[in-house]
């Protein structure tokens, strides 16, 4: 270990948390080098013994493997994403393609993937728990699906393949936060500001002071600014100028254009699927999915997208009903749908968000997401303030079970800033397991194995108020806040005894029920008595409100499901291409799908292909983008067996939700999982219940078959 080097100490925080003030951008290239080659020592020692293969000596050992370089890989990616800067960018380039090289160098391991092989071939003879059978299933499927029984030159090919997407994907999110990054709309006069409410003023206010900007507002293409803009300004000409701003992230000529990039990236999946003997890239991906095949994800999208289509039309006549009540002329743009289809909803429901968002201050959703978690699972957060963390925004607190036992710490940066990318998300320093190297820190292949706590982080992009004022959230960025936290759940609640195992390491498209789930609870009355309060006079939100916006809950659905659907279809058709090249014009391909897919005009869809980071910002939603409405099919049946109940917080069910869903990681195979707790395979009519596209009395249709 290094005496200077602070990733590669021993940490000595509470909890083995990192020591970031010491962490430099500096210390990270030694540490990676270092850490792989750990790494690599560790494995010649597991196929190089001289014992036959067991589970223990080989596929449990290789689970305690490389814990440095995930230890200096957690800190690093959180950074990049949370709290970067130009050196760590230029590491993050730099080190794209040798840590794709050691990943290959691992998984093309033919001694090591022998070892494991061999086990494998025998596994039904051999004395395995449950969980057991599951790690070796799952670790041998790793090596496969990263090309281990490849020979000879595609081994190579292979490899090189890996090396280029790394770096490719690393350049393709670097290009969006350029764009987003530099990108302001600033608002001086009066008239710049009609229509923008308070709430949106101060957090453009203070976004204005953030950038060293100090007579005037700024928008910036953060979505809790950028939507709020769309939705509210009275400047059609300010909407089409930050729709065009929003809707363009990289698709400028220059140094962050993404568009050959993005092609550069389908072209290389394309190759690695083919040396798999794929036809597609989604084949290769849908492969290892609870969908399976293209087939059964086309059956979701065509139980789907014609109903969508039906309800958007509605809705477009209602804000065409609306412009002719106010005088508007013209067709119904892009940058025009939010703005029509909020007075649509102050119209039908007197639901203004204006109206709403003062009952959700970000402090008091954040207490209404752990109180739902303490009654559900008997999980208490304490507030942490001594605790090291990478930024004034982060809170940190330590989370306790009902018998009062440390179960893990949360991390939750919630605010939306220059260093940090868009969206909201997950991530982990350290999984929770029971496989951890010795306390000697020691790697072993006899098993000697320790606990460890889980770690697990939540990221937000909320727009901070102004000084003095409250951070106020919208209904659906308050949404936004709980689905990270059901994330955040499923990595915390983990009960498992193996890395590979643990939390969110599922499959793709059950991955997102955990999140989706949890999203229910916030709009159950008894909790938002409880925690949408007045954010000056402490009031409870009052009933009228809350049955308007009970009534609201599905409008604009047929907006929102098109404009998704329509991006999971763009996915997957640049991704199930069976020609060796990409598309030669990415915005063509894209437009052509949609025209011909019927999207309505004036609609949009909810990500470009220039600028959709799920899929080129690395691999994890490639041909993948459907998992949302595939979890929400999941996730609508699931939380009707609370309802069937007639309680949310169940204690049966949630006991078996907690067994089942959120600590079984991946120790069980996820239609399993969802049956252990529905009693059943789930069907697809609470999903389109829920989206207002059929009738309550439809007939139920299985999603699977």
């Amino acid at each position: 270990m290094s005496l200077d080097n602070p990733l590669l100490q021993a940490w000595q925080a509470p909890y083995g948390l990192p020591p970031f003030e010491a962490i430099r951008a500096a210390h990270f290239e030694p540490a990676f080098h270092a850490a792989m080659q750990a790494q690599r020592a560790e494995l010649r020692q597991i196929a190089g013994q001289v014992e036959a293969p067991d589970f223990d000596n080989t596929v449990a050992a290789f689970d305690r493997s490389g814990r440095l370089l995930g230890r200096v890989a957690a800190m690093f990616y959180n950074l990049t994403a949370s709290e970067t800067n130009a050196e760590l960018q230029a590491v993050q380039r730099r080190m794209a393609a040798p840590l794709a090289e050691h990943d290959s160098a691992v998984y093309l391991d033919a001694a090591l993937f022998g070892r494991i092989d061999n086990l494998h071939a025998r596994r039904d003879a051999l004395p395995l728990s449950a969980e057991q059978g599951r790690l070796l299933e799952r670790v041998h499927l790793d090596f496969v699906r990263a090309g281990a029984r490849l020979q000879g030159p595609s081994r190579e090919r292979y490899a090189a393949v890996m090396a280029e997407l790394a770096e490719l994907t690393t350049r393709f999110a670097q290009n969006v936060l350029h764009d987003e990054s530099g990108w302001r709309l600033l608002l001086q006069s009066d008239a710049d500001l009609a229509g923008l409410p308070d709430f949106l003023r101060a957090a453009a206010r203070h976004a204005a002071l953030e950038r060293g900007v100090q007579d005037g507002l700024v928008i910036t293409l953060s979505r809790s600014l950028v939507v709020p803009f769309l939705t509210f300004s009275e400047r059609r000409d300010l909407r089409e100028q930050a729709w065009r701003a929003w809707t363009t992230r990289g698709e400028h000529d220059g140094q962050a254009d993404n568009r050959e990039v993005a092609r550069a990236i389908l072209q290389l999946r394309n190759e690695q699927a083919r040396l798999h003997g794929h036809a597609s890239y989604a084949e290769y991906a849908l492969a290892d999915t609870m969908a399976g095949t293209h087939a059964a994800v086309q059956r979701l999208f065509d139980e789907v997208w014609p109903r969508a289509l039906v309800a958007v039309q509605r809705e477009r006549e209602a804000l065409q009903a609306q412009m002719a009540l106010e005088g508007a002329a013209g067709e119904i743009e892009a940058w025009d749908w939010r703005y029509w289809a909020e007075k649509v909803r102050q119209t039908l429901y007197a639901v203004d968000d204006a109206e709403v968002k003062p009952y959700f201050r970000l402090e008091a959703m954040v207490q209404a997401a752990f109180d739902c978690a303490q009654r559900l699972f008997g999980l208490h957060f304490a507030p942490r303030p001594d605790l090291p963390v990478y930024h004034p925004d982060v809170r940190a607190y330590e989370v306790r079970n009902a018998a009062g036992d440390v179960v893990g710490i949360f991390l939750q940066d919630n605010f939306a800033r220059a260093s940090k990318r868009s969206g909201a998300w997950m991530s982990s320093l350290r999984w929770q397991n029971r496989n951890a190297p010795d306390a000697s820190g020691a790697f072993r292949n006899a098993p000697a194995p320790m606990a460890e706590l889980p770690v697990i982080l939540n990221n937000n992009n909320f727009a901070k108020g102004a000084p003095g004022e409250p951070t106020l959230l919208s209904l659906d960025d308050a949404r936004t806040l709980f689905h990270e936290f059901g994330h955040g759940l499923h990595g915390l609640l983990s009960n498992v005894t193996f890395e590979r195992l643990s939390g969110t390491q599922v499959l793709r498209d059950f991955v997102e029920l955990p999140s989706q789930l949890f999203e229910h609870w916030l709009s159950e009355p008894e909790v938002l008595r409880a925690h949408a309060r007045h954010w000056k006079t402490g009031e409870p939100i009052p009933e009228p409100l809350m049955q308007r916006l009970h009534a609201a809950r599905r409008f604009n659905q047929g907006y929102e499901t098109v404009r998704y659907t329509a991006s999971a279809m763009v996915d997957m058709a640049v991704h199930a291409r069976t020609e060796s090249e990409a598309p030669a014009d990415l915005a063509a391909f894209e437009a052509d799908l949609l025209q011909r897919q019927g999207l309505p005009h004036g609609v949009g869809i909810n990500h470009r292909l220039v600028h959709f980071q799920h899929l080129f910002s690395g691999s994890g939603y490639a041909a993948g983008y459907y998992v949302y409405l595939w979890a929400e099919v999941l996730d609508a049946d699931g939380y009707d067996a609370f309802r069937e109940a007639g309680n949310p917080f169940d204690p049966r069910l949630a006991e078996s939700l907690q067994r089942h869903i959120y600590g079984s990681g991946n120790s069980l195979e996820p239609g399993a999982a969802f049956a252990a707790f529905r009693g059943r395979a789930p069907t697809v009519t609470p999903l389109l219940r829920k989206r207002g596209l059929i009738n309550e009395d439809a007939v139920a249709v299985a999603v699977a078959g």
